[in-house]
């Protein structure tokens, strides 16, 4: 039962976008009030992270934390190739030697509570199992929000909050109630994945790594991410036709593209399937307006490109830090004006556009980092860096004057080859 009805800030969702911004705002004394449907802890996908969210985990409080739970550390990335090539790893400390340089593959059950529970020590209120029933946002603050607890016999409670953050995911209440989801059309992508227990994992010198394996045909790829329980997340993403309209069961599906993956089957050659096969659908999009006057976006739910370099988690916590500095600018000027709520959204977007680019040149058929690398050497520090998520700073995009050409270049080589 909640003490009170009125909230500075109310939270809908208690995921690492929506715990960061709450876990920011409470601390400088607002009244805050995280609202999540599900059972801590629960059950979701997005394992690998990028080593740039070591300046959120920093910001948050939490690096000891991670070490303390003992998520399995990520040292870098590597890609397998349509014809089997396994690629020299990009491993992160190579390019940096700070401690940042390195990452985790999490348990998101885990990962998620150490989050939430961050943002109830410095001060916030949650309100789990209750689901968000209406959004009323009116022309100012405060706005209205009518909760349902299943846990009290299905009372709808209804409270007021001088700024309303969504940072439900990919159930972006907000952004689907103000008609603000704008689909990537050319990434409409499926993915189905699971667990196994008893895959080949990296020991003794070699780094553990975030994986990448393309099918042969180049329709579809495998993640594969070892994690602390000793299981591997292994999960297929392709073109949402090509992944599910062509007939059968998702495991059916997930086996057959298993059979065009010669370097994931000498993976999982003695391993077993634990877990049932989870599907998630056509799940990258972004938001036309990401704040205005007394709300903002953050997390999945103001957008998602796609599962290739693990950015999910880094723009959640990212996005999470940055509105909630902004969202205590704006009380404690007592300005929730969209500019001063959303003056952090053109910097942020400024960074998404690199990685949203560096995702469409991989789905470019033609396209091999390997093959990039080789023949532009030098790029090899700026493409690690894009990897790894240094996208707010420096010059990310200089390598695109090279990329761009080339892979126009490439793909015209490959229709004409194909004309012969």
């Amino acid at each position: 039962m909640l003490s009170k009805r009125n909230y500075d800030c109310v939270v809908i969702g208690g995921g690492p976008a929506g715990s960061a911004t709450a876990c920011l705002v409470a601390e400088q004394g607002y009244s805050t009030l995280i609202v999540e449907r599900e059972k801590f802890p629960r059950f979701h996908v997005g394992e690998s992270l990028m080593p740039e969210t070591y300046w959120a985990f920093e910001r948050l409080g939490v690096l000891h934390e991670l070490d303390r739970i003992g998520f399995t550390r990520k040292n870098g990335v590597q890609f397998v190739t349509s014809d089997d090539k396994e690629t020299q790893p990009f491993i992160f400390s190579d390019f940096d030697d700070h401690e940042s340089a390195m990452t985790w593959h999490v348990q998101r059950a885990d990962f998620d509570q150490m989050l939430v529970d961050t943002a109830f020590n410095r001060g916030a209120t949650i309100l789990g199992e209750t689901r968000v029933l209406d959004v009323e946002i009116r022309k100012q603050s405060p706005h209205k929000v009518i909760l349902k607890s299943e846990t009290d016999k299905g009372k709808e409670i209804e409270v007021s909050a001088r700024v309303v953050v969504d940072g439900s995911g990919q159930q972006a209440v907000l952004a689907n109630r103000l008609g603000l989801k704008d689909n990537y059309m050319d990434l409409k992508k499926s993915a189905i994945w699971s667990y196994f227990k008893g895959a080949r994992r990296n020991g003794g010198t070699n780094p553990e790594v975030t994986c990448i394996l393309h099918t042969n045909t180049k329709d579809a790829w495998f993640w594969y991410i070892p994690l602390s329980d000793g299981t591997v997340s292994v999960g297929l993403v392709g073109d949402n036709d090509f992944i599910l309209k062509r007939g059968g069961s998702p495991e059916n599906t997930f086996r057959q593209e298993l059979a065009n993956c010669p370097g994931l089957k000498r993976r999982l050659i003695d391993a077993e399937c634990v877990s049932r096969y989870h599907v998630a659908k056509e799940f990258s999009y972004r938001c036309t307006q990401q704040a205005g006057p007394g709300w903002v976006l953050v997390g999945d739910a103001g957008g998602f490109i796609d599962p290739i370099y693990s950015s999910g988690v880094f723009l959640a916590l990212k996005s999470g830090v940055m509105a909630g500095e902004a969202i205590c600018q704006g009380l404690a000027a007592n300005d929730l004006s969209a500019e001063r709520l959303g003056s952090w959204v053109p910097q942020y977007n400024g960074g998404v556009k690199w990685i949203l680019k560096l995702v469409r040149a991989f789905y470019t058929k033609p396209f091999s980092f390997g093959d990039f690398v080789r023949e532009y050497p030098h790029h090899r520090e700026n493409l690690t860096n894009l990897l790894v998520g240094k996208v707010f700073e420096g010059n990310p995009g200089a390598i695109f004057d090279d990329m761009d050409p080339w892979i126009e270049r490439m793909t015209k080589d490959e229709v004409a080859s194909s004309l012969v």
